[in-house]
């Protein structure tokens, strides 16, 4: 089977996610997995908009592979994150995985009426962050083809 982006180079993540403890969490869990990928952190809703749609600070920013986005969010929460990139037409197709602590149905729900791609919730202990983590780059970063990874 064809390494989703070793040919390609790095894959772009963006992670949405305020807490620093589950921020430093993700980068080692992430650096601990067999891929190698570029972590991008903003830490509210409205910074992941500016930073989608390469605006202000974020005027250079890559389009990132696929969006880590945590719900519970200061400005914008992650549910009104979602439903802006899946309402504007250049972010549609872009994958977006929700990475919470929630574990409640009506949360998971909402996600994927609003067309999340996948809904993990953080595990407690750190191992099994880990190997959540892991799973999400082995089927993220090497199963899944993503949209803009060449014909």
């Amino acid at each position: 089977m064809r390494d989703g982006r070793a040919a390609s180079g790095p894959s772009d993540i963006l992670l949405v996610e305020d807490n620093p403890g589950d921020v430093r969490l993700t980068q080692e869990a992430l650096d601990a997995g067999r891929f190698h990928n570029t972590l991008h952190v903003v830490t509210d809703g409205v910074d992941a908009l500016d930073f989608l749609n390469r605006r202000g600070e974020y005027g250079d920013a890559p389009r990132p592979d696929v969006v880590l986005l945590d719900l519970n969010l200061p400005r914008m929460d992650g549910d009104e994150v979602l439903a802006a990139i899946r309402d504007d037409e250049t972010l549609q197709s872009l994958p977006v995985v929700v990475l919470t602590s929630s574990q409640a149905d009506e949360d998971v729900r909402r996600s994927y009426e609003l067309q999340a791609n996948a809904y993990l919730t953080k595990p407690v202990d750190p191992d099994e962050f880990v190997d959540v983590m892991r799973s999400f780059q082995e089927f993220w970063l090497s199963v899944v083809r993503l949209p803009g990874q060449g014909d």
